[in-house]
């Protein structure tokens, strides 16, 4: 019997046929985890999905890809659409994804991610704007509901450790339809009465149950609330969107009643520790200025007072012989001085000063008048100049120019015929 073998390639083909002519082939649902991702430089993804026994092998092209709007990873949990094929290279059938969505508590994680950095942007989580918890409140409010573990924990924690201190429930609904809304409105009516600090939560639960608390809402109002707040939220592994923004973040109710106040046994151990501290400082002081006291009156000048007087008096009278020892020799100086200019010739003798003055300055005049150069006109000379500069060499002057003769009385204007060295 003749035996027709085909090629690997003639087999894959033929089931990669079958693959696409089937109708429940040609578009199926699945839901899956996300591994191996792989975003391809070319904007295709590769991955393959998985849940609890199997995976497959899936491609999304990028024409489908770039309508997403998140992006996949590696864990991520997706309900995807598309058909079944083979890959004829190498024979493995995939998925191809023509839609892809993030699957229950995946898209409920993309909503807090996305609302978390939002926030923290804005500096709503910033450290600088946390507002300083009181350390003896007297009065605290409580917002969460009415009934359950979580009020009943947050009073009896703060009735045992801090009795004194007055609470005030706001109830509120804190999970499903609604919640968010009354969260709000009871943080504004809570500010309207003279609290120190606020609680704010629930007790433990599913994320969807504590979605109330990863509301911008209830974010933003536990933000802008005058009165610290203190974020109760009971899941202690993960934090909410309100325990970022609140002043504090406790990870119980139980926690945050703590956290809100003293221990009174605490304070009473520290109020004895003050008071022994108090009373050994009051003691050292008091025997300190005792014995000051003893020293102070046991002292030399105490028991003899005028001692001390009697040696300032003779400083007194030593300082009082220096000042006139200083003054009599101050005196006499200026008594000499005064004889001296007294009995001077020039005093007794003022007209004698006046002729010698009247004398030198007839010196002076007389040998200004030998120097002043119009004097000299007086004796027959004159001053020849040109362009007012006075002519000193006949290099100055040529024929023909025009020259000023000064006389004593008068001047002459003359033309030069003739220049002779």
């Amino acid at each position: 019997m003749d035996i027709n073998y085909i090629t690997i390639s003639d087999l894959n083909r033929y089931i990669k046929a079958k693959f696409d002519t089937d109708i429940h082939l040609n578009k199926v649902y699945l839901k899956g985890e996300i591994s191996n991702y792989k975003h391809h430089t070319r904007g295709h993804l590769y991955f393959t999905l998985k849940d609890e026994g199997s995976r497959l092998n899936a491609v999304m092209f990028a024409s489908s890809a770039s309508l997403l709007k998140f992006e996949p990873e590696d864990g991520m949990k997706v309900l995807v659409s598309g058909r079944i094929s083979v890959y004829e290279a190498t024979g493995n059938y995939q998925i191809y994804v023509d839609d892809m969505q993030v699957d229950g508590l995946g898209s409920l994680y993309i909503e807090y991610e996305k609302l978390k950095k939002k926030l923290s942007e804005e500096g709503l989580f910033a450290a600088e704007h946390k507002k300083k918890m009181p350390r003896f409140p007297k009065k605290i409010g409580i917002i969460t509901a009415s009934t359950g573990a979580a009020i009943r924990d947050i009073l009896s924690t703060i009735k045992r450790r801090y009795p004194i201190c007055e609470t005030i429930l706001f109830p509120a609904l804190v999970q499903g339809v609604g919640a968010k809304e009354s969260i709000v409105k009871q943080l504004e009516v809570a500010q309207n009465y003279d609290l120190d600090l606020i609680i704010c939560g629930r007790g433990g639960g599913s994320i969807e149950d504590l979605w109330a608390f990863n509301e911008e809402i209830v974010a933003r109002a536990i933000y802008d609330c005058k009165i610290p707040v203190i974020s109760a939220v009971g899941h202690e592994p993960d934090f909410t969107i309100a325990d970022y923004v609140a002043d504090l973040r406790a990870p119980t109710p139980t926690g945050a009643a703590e956290m809100a106040v003293p221990n009174m046994y605490d304070i009473f151990k520290y109020l004895d520790q003050i008071s022994i501290r108090l009373h050994e400082n009051i003691s050292s002081n008091i025997k300190h200025k005792k014995d000051k006291l003893t020293t102070l009156s046991e002292s030399y000048v105490l028991k003899n007072p005028f001692v001390s007087y009697e040696i300032k008096e003779q400083k007194l009278d030593s300082y009082v012989d220096i000042l006139n020892k200083h003054m009599k020799t101050i005196l006499e100086k200026s008594t000499l001085n005064l004889d001296k200019l007294s009995n001077s010739y020039i005093l007794q003798n003022p007209l004698t000063l006046l002729d010698n003055r009247k004398n030198k300055m007839s010196l002076i005049i007389k040998s200004l008048d030998l120097l002043n150069p119009l004097g000299i006109l007086e004796k027959g000379y004159s001053i020849v100049s040109k362009d007012n500069l006075t002519i000193k060499d006949t290099a100055d002057i040529k024929k023909d120019d025009i020259i000023n003769i000064k006389l004593h009385k008068g001047s002459i204007t003359a033309k030069v015929n003739e220049v002779k060295e």
